[in-house]
């Protein structure tokens, strides 16, 4: 008899595996919820002008084109 300490066939499994998951979510929240904030706080998350006015800047749209997404931004892409 082990006094309490049999948990059955794979019990032991289903219990290595739960404290898998949350050493995993304690790793994951101490790593990369601070390194989104970081992101977010220094600007990296870029606004659709500034990609539109980037996209000018390397040629990739022509200065009609650029008129035309402008506009539609502002509108809110109702135009």
């Amino acid at each position: 008899m082990m006094d309490g300490y049999d948990m059955g066939s794979g019990g032991w499994i289903v219990m290595i595996l739960f404290w898998a998951v949350v050493v995993a979510a304690i790793v994951w929240a101490v790593f990369v919820l601070p390194a989104r904030r970081d992101a977010v706080q220094a600007g990296a998350v870029e606004r659709p002008r500034d990609i539109l006015h980037a996209r000018l800047a390397r040629g990739e749209i022509d200065t009609e084109t650029y008129d035309q997404l402008r506009a539609k931004l502002a509108d809110g892409g109702r135009a």
